[in-house]
């Protein structure tokens, strides 16, 4: 092997490989804040591909809000939340956060990342079970292969299968099994059934953990979530929400009984071993949950976009089934729509046809999605203008036509 200076010629090898195979990937700079609108190589272009569901991370009082923390508490909490890093401001936004979730505490975590590696690890015990839905976020997949738990995959969705699972496992001297889903699937917008596994889990005794990445301030009274939405407050162990989305800032937390976080301060390993959040985006955060509370209408647009922008894809000819998603569990006021294209390359060709037509759509490939599967996933926010919504999914229509992709299949939506 060459030194340094020469590269690796092993790694610019399997490079090679994968740009072959259309999987390379790059990283596209923004200018700016983040907003339905963004410039990218010194373009101002349609932005359908973002997380900031609400608008909030550009809103004015949520960039107050950072700075003034930043002032007043610094730039780094410097420390873990163990030794010194639990500051005032990161127990008023957990105080905040439990409020909004309606549970008794809530726990802050650097990234969403971290805090769904951090609660499968602590409640997912050596001897037990850890059941996680197919297709959970690799956050939590990476949690469970680490949590020394007996890993049960189940079905997409199939709580029949799990509860078929779990009861093949139960034994007296095996701790409670922990069952964790995400609520709103990243990649395919439906939603988890939340009400079965709310059953299942009670009549195993087991553990129920949501994810509500994209259900925070999407669904639900308020923008609380899937399990709001569901009716089911109160009702499962442990909520995992992130700051970096709807709400605009960075960070997670983790909302649950005031037991449950406990538990998680003392083993946590993502929360032991890495430094507290940074204050400005306790700040942000704190900003953003005042802005949504004082403008609930903001989810109404939100639902009022993701259902708009189905029904215009569908005039423009753009299939939306996804292979394998049930059309009961997409409910339109999700903003997550998948347009699946099939090829990686198709796909690329699509996302860059788009980029030069003015909108940036990015393309999902494997591993992130399963090989044939490879889309477009487009996100609305509040934001978006109906109107720049109608003309993006007819330009939609027509990469999609140029490259080949499916059209015409649609996803009854309920």
């Amino acid at each position: 092997m060459g030194r340094p200076a020469d590269g690796d010629p092993v790694l610019r090898a399997r490079l090679d490989a994968l740009a072959d195979d259309g999987l390379l990937r790059r990283l596209r700079t923004l200018e700016g804040p983040v907003g339905p609108r963004a410039t990218v190589d010194g373009r101002e272009l349609l932005l359908l591909c973002g997380n900031d569901y609400l608008g909030l991370a550009g809103h004015r009082e949520v960039r107050e809000g950072a700075a003034a923390a930043a002032l007043a508490h610094g730039g780094g909490a410097g420390s873990s939340r163990l030794i010194s890093g639990t500051l005032t401001i990161h127990e008023q936004l957990e105080h905040e956060l439990a409020a909004f979730e309606g549970t008794d505490a809530a726990l802050l975590f650097g990234a969403g990342y971290l805090a769904n590696v951090g609660v499968v690890g602590a409640l997912g015990e050596r001897g037990g079970v850890v059941a996680s839905d197919a297709l959970n976020h690799a956050s939590i997949i990476d949690g469970v292969r680490l949590s020394g738990a007996e890993r049960l995959v189940y079905r997409h969705g199939d709580w029949e299968h799990l509860d078929h699972e779990l009861a093949a496992r139960r034994g007296p001297s095996r701790p409670p099994a922990l069952v964790i889903t995400d609520g709103v699937f990243s990649m395919d917008g439906d939603v988890a059934p939340l009400a079965e596994l709310v059953e299942v889990c009670r009549r195993h005794g087991a553990r129920l953990v949501v994810d509500e990445a994209h259900g925070t301030g999407c669904l639900g009274p308020g923008g609380r979530g899937a399990v709001a939405a569901a009716g089911l407050e109160g009702e499962v162990d442990a909520i995992v929400g992130t700051l970096g989305k709807a709400l605009g800032a960075s960070g997670a937390y983790v909302a649950a009984h005031r037991d449950v976080r406990d538990w998680l301060v003392n083993r946590a390993r993502t929360v032991i071993f890495s430094t507290a959040p940074a204050p400005a985006a306790a700040g942000a955060a704190l900003a953003a949950l005042a802005v949504l509370r004082r403008e609930p209408e903001r989810v109404d647009r939100l639902r009022a976009n993701a259902a708009l922008i189905r029904d215009e894809l569908r005039a423009a000819g753009v299939g939306l089934a996804v292979p394998g998603i049930r059309a009961d569990r997409v409910d339109p006021a999700v903003p997550i729509v998948p347009v699946v294209v099939g090829a990686a390359e198709a796909t690329m060709a699509a996302s860059e046809q788009l980029l030069a037509d003015g909108i940036y759509l990015q393309g999902i490939r494997p591993p992130t999605v399963a090989a044939g599967t490879c889309r477009l996933r487009l996100t609305v926010s509040s934001e978006h203008d109906p109107a720049q919504l109608r003309d993006a999914a007819h330009r939609i229509g027509r990469a999609i036509a140029t490259v080949g992709g499916p059209t015409g299949e649609v996803v009854a939506a309920t």
